[in-house]
């Protein structure tokens, strides 16, 4: 694990009582889901839809990708997607980076691809928008993680899926442009990275 992202994981897994008690509830199903993956001898795979794939899905998945390395879970699959493809929000990409995780950009374009590592000598991932059924995310038996209302209502059917939960998040989005833009999205970063290390804590192989 990358030491500064180490580090901060080290001290958001401290923050878990943060969480309220009715919202713990909620993330158990998901611990719960991915348990009875590895029960059944199963790959594990969760992918993190928002509306735009742009900033709360991003994080959704590097942040369960980063917790099951942490709690070194083997073969967790991670992806996100959205309702619709846009970019992943320059805003979100700091966020991203402030907290730990290496990352930069690999494609130039309107929806650039960004290579993003969480460990030494990883190979690295790649991040870019896209539709929630599009490559490289699977098409069957996989939670689809639902983190905004707007995804959640206008996607009432997600195919192939064997798990689903509404885990909506509050959008950084609406302080894009003002002086509390970092701050925002900063704390978005964590509490979502919170949630995502208490799920995987409650798993175990």
């Amino acid at each position: 694990m990358l030491p500064e992202l180490h580090q901060n994981i080290e001290k958001l897994t401290q923050d878990f009582d943060s969480i309220p008690s009715e919202r713990k509830a909620q993330l158990e199903t998901l611990s719960a889901y991915i348990q009875e993956k590895y029960q059944a001898q199963k790959t594990p795979k969760l992918i993190v839809i928002c509306t735009h794939n742009s900033r709360r899905s991003h994080l959704g998945q590097l942040w369960l990708a980063a917790a099951a390395d942490y709690y070194k879970l083997p073969n967790v699959e991670t992806y996100s997607g959205g309702t619709e493809a846009t970019a992943f929000n320059p805003n979100a990409v700091a966020a991203v980076q402030r907290i730990g995780f290496q990352i930069s950009k690999l494609v130039e374009a309107e929806n650039p691809i960004y290579k993003v590592q969480w460990q030494e000598n990883q190979e690295a991932y790649h991040a870019f928008s896209k539709r929630f059924e599009e490559a490289p995310n699977p098409t069957q038996e996989f939670a689809a993680i639902m983190v905004c209302s707007e995804a959640d209502e206008g996607c009432p059917f997600v195919p192939g899926t064997d798990f689903r939960i509404a885990l909506p998040f509050e959008d950084p989005k609406a302080f894009d442009g003002t002086p509390k833009e970092a701050e925002k999205y900063d704390e978005r970063c964590q509490q979502i990275g919170t949630e995502m290390l208490y799920v995987l804590s409650k798993v175990s192989v």
